[in-house]
This record gives structure tokens, C-alpha cells and sequence, in this order.
């Protein structure tokens, strides 16, 4: 073979003339003819193999270059046979290429084989790929139809890149370098094989899960070229130009790189790719089309496939901390986080590592208070992940926590949240006591802490002894004991010699008994005391008494070096390196005190660490409770997904048992009310998981855990947390779970009292019971007498909570809680049900139990909801009461009379022995007629009208059932006449019903026959008389009594409406005053009109000296004005001033009144000029700090650009009437705190001359200064111009006009200089509009005016007269006058115009 085959660049380039020996492409063989060229070409294929791809280039060239024209399945004729080749070249070649003898025409001839079968094929796929992108496109922006025929084959086209992947993946395996010449791979031939992986990877659907084949072909495919063809760098630019344009290929790149590293070993990649992104400048992150997103999110991928490689490269990456890009410091932020959790964690890590943990957990720390809010959720979500790792060292636990603690008090929503997150899971992962709170440690911490200091001064106070070691003493004896050892061992006389042995004898038989060691001891303590001659004597001896002894082992030479090491083995003892024989010496007393030393110090150790470990557990549970009181309060925001955080924080909480978590379980109970659906859900959810899903063996152990949990939940509880858990209760039971007959068996187990339990978990059980009763009634319904034996029985008056408890039960089963329609439910007079209650309604008046009044109240209304006439049934009960209390007044009267007997003649006989009555029991039984009085009005109301209109309804089906076809077939012809007569019969049988109503309200119920009527003097009496009836439950008493009594008609409410509002002014109990705001709440939405003349005396109610008073006078106005009964005046100021109220509770009401009002479209805006005027009233006396603190809450609420224009010329204007100093100050901090817009402040120009003459003061220059700062943020040129020319125009005014009063010469000469703007200053001319008005203020002065001073708001025309109240002495001898008098009576002005039956039902 005379030619080669390079490999183009454009594949044009093949039929142009080439160099010497180089291949050009001869016949390009047209799309008619390619038919027959392809099967000649699988002829060949068959009979010569792979090779035959020389002979044959030419028509896979031509399939190329007639791409467009010719068929989908000549182009896939073509990809198989090239396949093929492919396929079978990487079969023959292995055995070809470990031949060792090969000619260069046959290598030539392998190598034009590869070459070119590659390089079609890897273009044929490229085209091929296009198609398919192009097919893909126009399927998805075509509308409906059937796919055509080049649409299905494309569709194989997924399965078709696979074999050819395989394909080439087969053969670049093999060791194909050595058909190159010098193994040098051409670089052509490597960028045909790239080119056509990264074509593919350029597929929008590649990184989808059915493409996962494809994708892992293409990184094989890399891979090989990458570590055998010396793609390395390629690739790496490769893969930053690809994320640049393509975001989707970030999760593919991680997994390549990844890949590539590990299984490949080509671990440089990732450096090169993570050093081309760390030298991206923040400038060019910042570009549009960047690639930012995409990088970001291939780094925090990689970091989570290969942490371990990230972190030779992490210093590059962390310069991009400080950069602009957000996402990118999110990416590096989770590529800390994920080194930290699977890399950096454990106790085994060197001394670099924990630094460089450390060092990696500050730089998350700092970003927790990152400028941007996505890169604080981020690195509260990777703290998450690495507290649910295990992988926050203890020591960082109290600093995280308290960290995010404080996140949620974050502006951005997805913060608070990420915070919620981390501490959940700080509660759920921690290593302490959750169960203890901060109080309970309190005393363990100061116990140990105050012994942890107790050891530490015993070991203070302990005298260090000065301790010398042995060697330092062995050292210092050594010369001495030297010369003994030689004088010891050199020859001596016959004489010395017998002693010598005479006392060694005598010195080893006193020891023949002991062993090696006790000898070894003696010689110490012999060379302790200087002892040297005795001790080497007994040490020469001691060898040849103990010859395998170990300790005299070295003496089997007697010499005096070997002597000498002996010696100084046995003194110096564990002090030498050698711990066996160490082992076998005595404790000496050194040793000893070094061991108790030791001791000491260890249990000063654990001390220290117990004492560490409760402070760490105190603070952890200070942080909690922290936490939970903040989140506590997110359950009532207006973000879903905060609050669905919340709830699910609560739950955690609960479910680890955490001190107080159930006080936001119960709070996040009302929110089943939860217009969300979401929310609702949630919290259902939440009590499934908590209460109604128990665990346990059997059904039975289910059912006592679920009744216990909900019992637990309901101690204690408040009416509306019952009433919430209600909600709850009605869905388990309706849901039909397995375990409802259990439960309710369970329940009445309690209830009746054979499983003993206390009285709490009794009248739980009882609720609950009433709760199911909701969903089944006849849960109740079949079991009435029991519920009668238990607890209305004759133990009745031993426990009337319980009594109550059940009565509420029972009124689950009446229509009106369940809302039912037909006919009524009810039950018989003489039922034993009634019996029972009335019996225990007339015991109790005579009785001073405190619980007897909640009883009574629920008894009356179960009486009026389930009894058939029970104005008959009440109206015994009053007189079987009232014989009571008048039989215990004969009864006192008599001992009274006994007692006046014994005392014999010192009384005087002309003073008569009054009855006296019981104020508790009398303050009881005027309970009991106002109780009887409100739900006779409700039964007639509600029941008996409910009654009426159901029974009109049936009479007339009948009627319409009794008319023949004839008149049916008359009423289709005419039917919209019919409607119409129809719908005006019904609303004038309403009409009629209601008027009956009313009749028998206003004339039957207070008759002289009806014992109603009886008890209405006795209240007006004890009412109007407060100085002789002054116990407090009977004031209490008998003033609810005679609102509800006011109830039942117009005249009674007219009659005694004065002396009401008297009991508000005058009484001194704060009790009776809320009593009374309530009642008159009530009573402003009956009758409006006979209330509306005395709104102001409500209004002055939100300034009571009492803040029990304030809330309820709060509440009550609040519902009275959002929902129109009450019209939105200038009294609402006193409302305001409730927003710096120093109860935080009252402060929250005044604040959700004012949103509810802010709905009301321009309520807020009609009112705050009126509110100013009254705010800054001299007479008020409200400090300049308070005034700021409501005007700015108020202006909040102003929106709108036209308002706030609008409400700057009011201000302006209101500057000419204001008198005071005190008030232009405030109408300046008014007019800075608008959100002021260029409209705005044209208006304030035009308005200069209202001002311009009070810029001297500076309370009134410097709020005007910062509006101009507040409009220079972000103002266009020309709005920055005309805001700089305003606030020259106001310096310029303020620093003359101070000028002026320091130099009077100056102000002559500007004068002379005919200075228009210093005339204005000068002089401000009032129009003749504000002269008027100013003239009407000062002839018509307000109520509250004392002087010129005063700011006068201007008056409307038309002015009432504002009414004078004056109160009489309670020591004065006519105590019946202590009301208003009549001419002190305000006058209806403004009659409200109560809607029309009729036109009620028409809407």
C-alpha cells in the first residue's frame, strides 16, 4: 500500500488534491447509485472482513456528503456496516498487534483501516445525531398528528449511540498506539473521536434517566482517550467550555470527572478542571451566559461523589468566598460541607486535619451572616446535613445553635426556614438531656460547681513537697559507693575476711525466709541511709542465694562495674528504662504519694468534665427553650411554607420529649380553623402523628396510649383549645380506624370510675366522649343514664366541674352543635335528665361552691337546646330556687332572733332584727335569672323561629302536592311572575314570624305573670346601689344579670342603658367594668341605634388604668368596627395609642386591629389627620418618642402614591393652624415618615410657604432633610436634581433664619436686597380659607382647648354638643339617683338604619 490516510479537519478536504502519498477520496458516488455500492460493500464486509473499508471509503464518504438528500435507511445501512468494521477490527487486531513479526505494509494497511473506519463512523454519528435533534424539535413545537416514517426511525436512534459507543470504546482499548509510528498518536484522529462524544453529550436529553446508557458509554469512551491518547487537557478545556453553554451537563461532568478519577486513575483531571474554574474572575462570573449556575452546581456534585480528591484543590476554590457570585459561594460552601461530613469527621484525625476542619467550619460560620439570603439557607441546609451526619464536633454545638437561633429573625423566608431545619435537627441528633430544662439543671450545675471548686482549693492548699528523684540521689552517692565496692572487693586478711563472712551470714539468715525481692528492698533502703558497705556485702551475698533471680543476674562476673549496675538497678528502681524488672520492686513512699497524686488528679478531671458537660447542657437547653418560644410565635404568620416549618418543628420537639414542647403543640392547635388547606392538613397531620397513631402490642395497650395522650392534652387546656381539639377527635373518629370501639369502651372505663383515675383525666374522658358523640351520636345518646347516675346523680354538689364537663357532652347530641335539619331533637319534661339538672341547679344556688356558676350556665342552655318547652322546665326552676334562698333567710332570720334572745335586755328593743341573705347565694340566683333571661330570648330566636319556618316550608309542599297538573302546567307558562310573587310571600311570612318574635320579646317575657319580671327591680336596685351592695360577686352578679335582661327588647335596653354605662365609669371593680364592655358590645349589634350616642364612653374604656379592662375594651371595639356596627371615627386614636401600651398582649391586639382596618380601602387614610391632631394635642401630653413609634406603624400602612400626596398637602396645611413648637415637630416627623415619591414631593414644593417660616426649629428641619435623603436612593437624574435644589432651598432657609436672630444687621441688609424667600419667612400670609377657618376655631373653641396654644383642628360646620356626665356619691342618702340624669342623656344624632328582614333574605 503506497498511500495514508490523514485524518481531515473538514471532511470537504478529502476530495481536494493532498500531499504526496496521502489518500483523496476519487468516486463520490451519487445518492441513485449508493443502493447498489453499500451491498457490494456488505459483500465484501462478508468475504475480506474489516479491511475491506480501503476499498470501500468512497461510499461511506459518499452517504456523508449526500446526508441531506438521501433516505433515513441508507444512512442506517451505512452506520451498521461501519459498526461492523469497527467491531471487527477490534477482534483481529489484538492478535495482529502481538505478532512480533510485522511488516510496515500490512501495519500501514491496519492503521488506514482504523483511521478510516473510525472516522466515518464517528461523522456518520454526528450527522445522524443532528437529525435526530432537528426531528426532536419539530415534533415538539408540531400540535398533535402521527410521527412519519423518518420519525420512528429515529426513534431507534437512542439503542443505534450505544452500539456505536460500544463499538468504539472495543477497539480504543486495545494497544492501536503501536500502529503509529513512534506509538505518536495523531492528534486529528483523537479531536474525530472527541468531537463526536461531546456532539452527543450537546443532547438536551442526556442527562435524563433513559439516556444513562448512552451517557456512560461517552464517558468510557473519554476515559480511555483520556488516559491512553493524552486527552488530559483537552478535556479539561472541554468540559469548562461545555458547562459554560450547557447547564444541564453539570451532573454529567461531575459523574464523568468522578469516573475519570477514580476508575481511570487520571486523578489530575479534577485539579485542571477546578484550577480553570478557580481562575475565573468574579468580573466574568458576573457575565451574562457565564456558566455561573452551571459550575456551581458541577463542584457541589463532584464534592459529593469524590470529596476525598476535592480537597488537595479546595484553596483554589475558597478565593471565590469573597467574590460577587452568590452561587458560587454556595458551591463552595457545599463543597466544605461535604468534605466535612465524609472526610473531615471522626476522632482518628491527624493534627492537619482537625485544623483544616476547624479552618473549614469558621469559614461556614462567617457565612451564616453572608450578605446574600440564598447563601445563608445554603449553609444552614449543609449544617443540617452535617448535625443529621454526626459530624459537628461537641465542642461548636452551643455556638451553631445559638447562630441560627438568631437566623430566624431573618428578613428572607427561606432562611427562617433553614433555621427551623437545623434546629430540628439539633434537637433530634443532640447529645444531651432534651428532656431537662434550664431550671431543672440549675441546681445540679451550682451542686458540682460548687464541689469542682472545693477540690480545687483542698489541692491548692496541700503544700508541695520537695521531692528528689533517685537517680539525681543515686547520682550523688555514686563516687562514695564506688570506692566501697572496690574496697569490698579487693583481697584482704585471714581475720577481716572470717568477720567479714561472719556478719553476712548473719545478714542472710535473718533473710533465708524472705525472696530476691525483700533482699532488693533491704539493699535500698540500706543505701537510703548511707548504709554503702552493709548493702554491697548483702548484695554479693543476695547472688548466691539467689542465683536465676533476675534482679542479681548481672553478678555472675563479680566485678565492680557489674556491682555497680546492680546497685543502681535496685535504687533507682522504675526511673531506668526497664519496666519487667520495675515491675518486681516495692512501692516506695514516693511512688505512693505519685499515685494518690495521680488519683487526685484524675477525679479533679472528671469533676471539670462533669461540670463542663452540665454547662454545655444548661446552654443547649437555654438555646431550645429560645427556640421554641421564637418559633412558637411563626405559627400565625402569613407564609404557608414558614408556618408548615413550624408545625413540623413542633412535633420534632414533642416527639423527643423536649421540656415545654407541649405548649406549642397546643398552640398550633387552632390553626385546624386554617383557611390553607396546607396548613390545616399539616397540623392534622402533625396530632395523627402525635395522638392518633399509638404504639403498642395489642389493641387495648393502642387504645389507653391514645386516650392517655389526648387527656394529657386536654388538662389545663383553655374552652378554644378544646374546641380546636375537637376538630381533631371528629376525624379520627370518622375516619373508621380499628381502634374507635376500643377508645370509646376506654373512655367510659374512665368516666364511670372503674379504672381508678383523677378527676382531671374523669371530665377528659367525659369531653372526649362528647367529641365522638359529634360523628356518632348515639355514642351518648344510648348511655344517658349513665351519664345522669355518674355525674348528676346525687354526688352532683361534690364535684360541678365534672357535672359541667358532662353536660357539655350531652349537648353534642342536640341539633343545634350538629346543626342537623328536619324535625327537632328533643326530649321529654319529665326525662330524668332534667330532673337531675334541675335538682342540681336549685341545690347549688344555696351553696357557695366557685364552680357552681359554669355549671349552671351550661345546664340552662342544654335545657333550652334539648328540652321540649323549656321556659316551663326554667320557669319552676326559679321558684324551687328562689324558695330555697328564701328558706335559708327564715332560717338565718330565726337563729338571728335565738341569738338576740340569750343576750337578754342589753339590746334595744325598738331596733328590729332584719333578715339577712347570703350575697353569695343571692349574687348566684340573679345568675341564674340572667342566664334564663338570654337563652329565652335565643330559644324563641333561634328555635322557635327555626321551628316556624320549617313548619310553613312542609305546609306548603304539601300544598304545592296537593294541586292537580292542570295548575302546574299554568305555572311553567307564566313562571317569572310566579318567582317573583312567591319570593315576596316568602319574605313577608319572614317578616311576619320576626314580628312575632319581637312581640312576645317586648310584651310577654317581662310581664307581671312571668317570673322574669320579678328579679328586674332586685338587679336594677343592687346595680344602681353600689355603697350598700358592694360584695363583689353580687355587684358581678347582678350587673351580667341586667345586660342579659337588657336582651330582650328595646324599651328594657332604653330604660336602663344609663345606669350600664354608669356601672362602666363608676365601678371600682375592674371585673364589672370588662363584664360591662362586653355586655355593651353585645348589646351595640341588637340595638345600634339606642348605643351609637354613646361610642365615646366605650372608646374612653381603652385608656383604663386596668389592662385587663384595655384588652377587653380592645377586643370588643375591634370586632365592633371590622364589622361595621360601630362607624370608624376619630376616637380610633385611642386605639393608637394602645400600639405603646406596656403590655405586650394589648400591644398585639391594637396592632392586628389596625392590619384587619388597613383591609378596609382608604379607612387608614381617612383617619390620620384626625389621629395626629388628637395625638399631638398639648393636653395629651404624649412624649415626642411615643408619637413616632404610632405614627410610623400608621404610615405603614399608606401605599398607594395618590394618598401620599393627598396626605402631604393635609399636613402642610395643618402647619398654619398648629400653635406650638411641639406640634410642628410632630407634623414634620409625619410628613418624613411617608413613603414619599417624586409626586410627593412636588407637592411639598408647592406647599413651601405652609412651613417655610417653622424651618428655623430643628425638630422641624431635620425630618424634612431626611426626606430628601430617603428620595436621592436610587432617583433618576432628574428627580436628583430637583431633591438637591429642595434641600439647598431648606438649609438655606434653616441657617438664614438662625443668621437672622443671632445678627439683626444682617437681616436689614437682606432685607435691602429685596429677598423673596426672607419675606416669606418673615411673613407668612395665611388665605382667606385658613383665616376663616382659624376665626370659626377661636369663636368656637373644642372641648379640650384651654388656650391659644392648643392645636385647633379645623371644626366641621356642624358640631353636637358634647355630653357632661357626672356621678353621684355612693354616701349620698338617695343612692337610687346614683345614675346619669336625664338631660345628661346623649341624643341619638346619627340614627343606623337596620336592615330589612326582606332585604336580608333577597341578598
Amino acid at each position: 500500500m503506497s498511500w495514508d490516510f490523514f485524518v481531515p479537519v473538514c471532511v470537504g478536504d478529502l476530495v481536494k488534491t493532498g500531499g504526496i502519498n496521502q489518500y483523496v477520496v476519487q468516486d463520490v458516488v451519487s445518492p441513485k447509485q449508493l443502493a447498489s455500492h453499500l451491498n457490494s460493500f456488505k459483500a465484501a464486509l462478508r468475504s475480506q472482513g474489516p479491511v475491506c473499508i480501503l476499498e470501500h471509503f468512497d461510499t461511506g464518504y459518499s452517504v456523508l456528503q449526500h446526508s441531506n438528500t438521501v433516505d433515513l435507511s441508507v444512512k442506517e445501512d451505512t452506520l451498521e456496516l461501519l459498526i461492523q468494521v469497527v467491531s471487527g477490527l477490534a477482534v483481529s487486531l489484538p492478535s495482529f498487534l502481538q505478532s512480533t513479526s510485522v511488516l510496515a505494509a500490512n501495519r500501514k494497511e491496519q492503521l488506514n483501516a482504523v483511521k478510516m473506519s473510525v472516522f466515518l463512523l464517528c461523522k456518520l454519528t454526528e450527522t445522524l445525531e443532528s437529525d435526530s435533534y432537528r426531528q426532536n424539535i419539530v415534533t415538539t413545537v408540531g400540535k398533535g398528528g402521527k410521527k412519519g416514517k423518518a420519525g420512528e426511525g429515529l426513534l431507534q436512534w437512542d439503542s443505534e449511540r450505544e452500539s456505536v459507543l460500544q463499538a468504539l470504546v472495543q477497539l480504543l482499548q486495545l494497544d492501536i498506539r503501536s500502529l503509529w509510528s513512534l506509538s505518536l498518536v495523531e492528534e486529528e484522529f483523537v479531536s474525530c473521536v472527541t468531537c463526536c462524544c461531546y456532539k452527543l453529550l450537546e443532547n438536551p436529553t442526556i442527562s435524563h434517566v433513559k439516556s444513562k446508557p448512552t451517557r456512560d458509554g461517552i464517558i468510557h469512551l473519554l476515559g480511555v482517550l483520556i488516559k491512553k491518547y493524552n486527552h488530559l487537557l483537552g478535556a479539561s478545556v472541554k468540559v469548562i467550555q461545555l458547562l459554560q453553554h450547557f447547564e444541564q451537563l453539570s451532573s454529567v461532568f461531575a459523574q464523568a470527572v468522578s469516573v475519570w478519577s477514580t476508575e481511570y486513575g487520571v486523578r489530575a483531571i479534577i485539579g485542571e478542571v477546578i484550577r480553570e474554574i478557580g481562575q475565573k474572575s468574579s468580573e466574568e462570573l458576573a457575565r451574562e451566559g457565564s456558566g455561573v449556575k452551571s459550575f456551581a452546581s458541577f463542584l457541589s456534585e463532584l464534592s459529593g461523589l469524590v470529596p476525598e480528591l476535592m480537597i488537595p484543590n479546595i484553596s483554589v476554590l475558597i478565593t471565590h468566598l469573597e467574590g460577587e457570585s452568590h452561587n458560587m459561594r454556595v458551591a463552595v460552601c457545599e463543597v466544605l460541607g461535604e468534605i466535612l461530613v465524609r472526610v473531615l469527621c471522626g476522632d482518628g484525625l491527624d493534627e492537619s486535619g482537625k485544623a483544616d476542619r476547624d479552618r473549614f467550619f469558621d469559614t461556614l460560620q462567617e457565612h451564616l451572616h453572608d450578605t446574600h439570603s440564598h447563601v445563608r439557607a445554603r449553609v444552614l441546609q449543609v449544617y443540617t446535613r452535617i448535625v443529621n451526619s454526626k459530624a459537628l464536633p461537641l465542642c461548636r454545638y452551643s455556638e451553631v445553635m445559638e447562630l441560627a437561633v438568631g437566623r430566624l429573625m431573618d428578613k428572607s423566608v427561606n432562611v427562617v426556614k433553614s433555621a427551623i431545619q437545623l434546629l430540628a435537627a439539633f434537637i433530634a441528633h443532640n447529645p444531651y438531656s432534651c428532656k431537662l430544662s434550664s431550671a431543672d439543671l440549675k441546681k445540679p450545675l451550682e451542686k458540682e460547681t460548687a464541689k469542682l471548686k472545693m477540690m480545687k482549693e483542698r489541692q491548692e492548699g496541700e503544700k508541695p513537697v520537695a521531692v528528689i528523684k533517685a537517680s539525681e540521689l543515686w547520682a550523688a552517692m555514686e563516687p562514695e559507693l564506688l570506692v566501697t565496692v572496690r574496697a569490698e572487693l579487693e583481697p584482704t586478711s585471714e581475720t577481716e575476711k572470717q568477720q567479714q563472712e561472719g556478719v553476712e551470714t548473719g545478714m542472710v539468715e535473718e533473710k533465708e525466709a524472705e525472696d530476691d525481692r525483700a533482699t532488693a528492698v533491704q539493699i535500698a533502703q540500706l543505701l537510703r541511709v548511707n548504709k554503702y558497705r552493709n548493702a554491697v556485702r548483702l548484695c554479693i551475698r543476695a547472688h548466691s542465694c539467689f542465683p536465676e533471680s533476675e534482679l542479681f543476674s548481672a553478678l555472675s562476673t563479680l566485678t565492680p562495674e557489674s556491682l555497680m549496675d546492680t546497685l543502681a538497678l535496685l535504687f533507682k528502681g522504675s526511673d531506668e528504662d526497664t519496666p519487667e524488672l520495675s515491675q518486681n520492686l516495692p512501692p516506695t513512699p514516693q511512688k505512693e504519694k505519685e499515685a494518690e497524686k495521680e488519683g487526685e488528679d484524675s477525679e479533679l478531671k472528671k469533676q471539670e468534665m462533669l461540670v463542663q458537660y452540665l454547662r454545655d447542657t444548661e446552654t443547649f437547653a437555654l438555646l431550645v427553650e429560645r427556640a421554641i418560644s421564637i418559633i412558637n410565635t411563626m405559627l400565625y404568620l402569613k407564609t404557608t411554607s414558614v408556618v408548615l416549618e413550624a408545625v413540623q418543628f413542633c412535633v420534632t420537639v414533642c416527639e423527643f420529649s423536649v421540656a415545654d414542647s407541649l405548649s406549642g403543640v397546643r398552640k398550633m392547635l387552632p390553626l385546624v380553623w386554617s383557611a390553607d388547606a396546607a396548613i390545616k392538613d399539616a397540623v392534622v397531620q402533625a396530632y395523627r402523628r402525635l395522638y392518633l397513631n399509638p404504639q403498642g402490642d395489642t389493641t387495648r395497650v393502642k387504645a389507653q396510649t391514645l386516650v392517655d395522650s389526648l387527656s394529657e392534652l386536654m388538662v389545663d387546656a383553655s374552652l378554644g383549645t378544646i374546641q380546636c381539639l375537637e376538630e381533631i377527635v371528629q376525624e379520627f373518629f370518622g375516619s373508621g380506624s380499628t381502634l374507635q370501639s376500643t377508645v370509646v369502651q376506654v373512655l367510659w372505663e374512665r368516666f364511670t370510675g372503674k379504672r381508678e383515675t383523677s378527676g382531671l383525666y374523669r371530665r377528659a374522658a367525659v369531653l372526649l366522649l362528647g367529641m365522638a358523640a359529634r360523628t356518632e351520636r348515639e355514642v351518648v345518646l344510648s348511655n344517658l343514664d349513665t351519664l345522669c347516675s355518674v355525674a348528676l346523680g346525687e354526688k352532683v354538689t361534690e364535684d360541678f366541674l365534672l357535672a359541667r364537663d358532662t353536660v357539655i357532652t350531652i349537648c353534642s347530641i342536640t341539633d343545634h352543635v350538629r346543626q342537623s335539619k328536619g324535625a327537632p331533637f328533643r326530649l321529654p319534661q319529665d326525662h330524668q335528665l332534667f330532673t337531675c339538672l334541675t335538682q342540681a341547679i336549685a341545690d347549688g344556688v344555696v351553696m357557695e361552691d366557685p364552680h357552681w356558676q359554669s355549671f349552671m350556665e351550661q345546664a340552662v342552655r342544654l335545657l333550652y337546646f334539648l328540652a321540649e318547652s323549656p321556659d316551663q322546665l326554667c320557669s319552676r326552676l326559679l321558684q324551687r330556687s328562689a324558695r330555697l334562698l328564701s328558706d335559708q333567710i327564715a332560717e338565718g332570720g330565726e337563729v338571728n332572733k335565738d341569738a338576740g334572745q340569750l343576750q337578754g335586755g342589753s339590746q334595744d328593743s325598738d331596733e328590729p332584727m332584719g333578715e339577712q341573705v347570703n350575697c353569695v347565694c343571692l349574687a348566684q340566683l340573679l345568675a341564674l335569672c340572667g342566664c334564663v333571661a338570654f337563652w329565652q330570648v335565643s330559644h324563641l330566636e333561634r328555635s322557635v323561629s327555626t321551628e316556624l319556618r320549617r313548619r310553613r316550608g312542609e305546609k306548603e309542599e304539601r300544598e304545592e302536592k296537593e294541586k292537580g297538573p292542570s295548575n302546574k302546567t299554568k305555572q311553567a307558562a307564566n313562571e317569572s311572575a310566579v318567582e317573583e310573587e312567591l319570593g315576596l310571600i316568602g319574605a313577608s311570612a319572614e317578616d311576619t314570624e320576626a314580628e312575632l318574635i319581637r312581640k312576645i320579646c317586648e310584651t310577654e317575657l317581662l310581664a307581671e305573670e312571668n317570673l322574669l319580671s320579678a328579679f328586674l327591680p332586685l338587679l336594677v336596685k343592687v346595680c344602681s346601689s353600689p355603697g350598700r351592695y358592694s360584695h363583689p360577686q353580687l355587684t358581678t352578679a347582678a350587673c351580667l344579670a341586667l345586660s342579659q335582661y337588657m336582651m330582650i327588647s328595646p324599651s328594657v335596653c332604653e330604660d336602663h342603658i344609663r345606669l350600664l354605662f354608669t356601672v362602666l365609669e363608676r365601678s371600682t371593680l375592674p371585673v364589672v367594668r370588662a363584664n360591662a364592655i362586653i355586655a355593651l358590645g353585645d348589646l351595640t349589634v341588637r340595638f345600634p341605634n339606642i348605643l351609637e350616642p354613646w361610642t365615646q364612653n366605650l372608646y374612653a374604656r381603652l385608656s383604663d388604668e386596668v389592662p385587663s379592662v384595655r384588652q377587653t375594651a380592645v377586643t370588643v371595639l375591634t370586632q365592633l368596627v371590622l364589622k361595621d356596627v360601630l362607624k370608624v371615627k376619630g376616637q380610633v386614636s385611642e386605639v393608637a395609642v394602645l400600639l405603646i401600651d406596656p403590655q405586650p398582649h394589648i400591644t398585639s391586639l391594637a396592632l392586628n386591629f389596625f392590619n384587619e382596618l388597613a383591609t378596609k380601602d382608604n379607612a387608614i387614610y381617612n383617619l390620620l389627620p384626625d389621629i395626629i391632631s388628637r395625638l399631638s394635642d398639648p393636653d395629651r401630653g404624649m412624649s415626642a418618642e411615643d408619637f413616632n413609634t404610632i405614627m410610623k406603624q400608621l404610615f405603614s400602612y399608606i401605599t398607594k402614591e395618590r394618598q401620599t400626596e393627598s396626605l402631604v398637602e393635609k399636613l402642610c396645611q395643618r402647619f398654619r393652624t398648629a400653635k406650638t413648637e411641639r406640634q410642628w415637630c410632630d407634623l414634620a416627623v409625619s410628613l418624613s415618615l411617608l413613603s414619599m415619591c417624586e409626586r410627593g414631593l412636588k407637592r411639598l414644593q408647592e406647599c413651601w410657604e405652609c412651613y417655610s417660616d417653622k424651618l428655623t426649629e430643628p425638630g422641624v428641619y431635620q425630618p424634612l432633610l431626611s426626606i430628601t435623603a430617603k428620595l436621592r436612593r436610587g432617583a433618576k437624574p432628574q428627580l436628583k436634581a430637583q431633591v438637591d435644589e429642595f434641600e439647598k432651598r431648606l438649609t438655606a432657609v434653616h441657617t438664614r433664619g438662625l443668621e437672622n436672630v443671632e445678627s439683626p444687621e444682617m437681616e436689614e441688609e437682606s432685607q435691602k436686597g429685596g429677598e423673596s424667600s426672607e419675606k416669606t419667612v418673615l411673613h407668612t400670609p395665611l388665605p382667606t380659607r385658613g383665616r376663616n377657618r382659624s376665626k370659626r376655631g377661636q369663636a368656637k373653641p373644642s372641648v379640650s382647648s384651654h388656650g391659644d396654644d392648643n392645636f385647633a383642628t379645623p371644626q366641621k360646620s356642624r358640631k353636637s354638643k358634647k355630653p357632661v356626665i357626672t356621678f353621684s356619691s355612693d354616701e349620698e342618702e338617695d343612692e337610687e339617683d346614683a345614675v346619669m340624669a336625664e338631660s345628661e342623656t346623649p341624643k341619638v344624632t346619627t340614627p343606623i338604619a337596620r336592615t330589612s328582614r326582606r332585604a336580608r333574605l333577597r341578598h
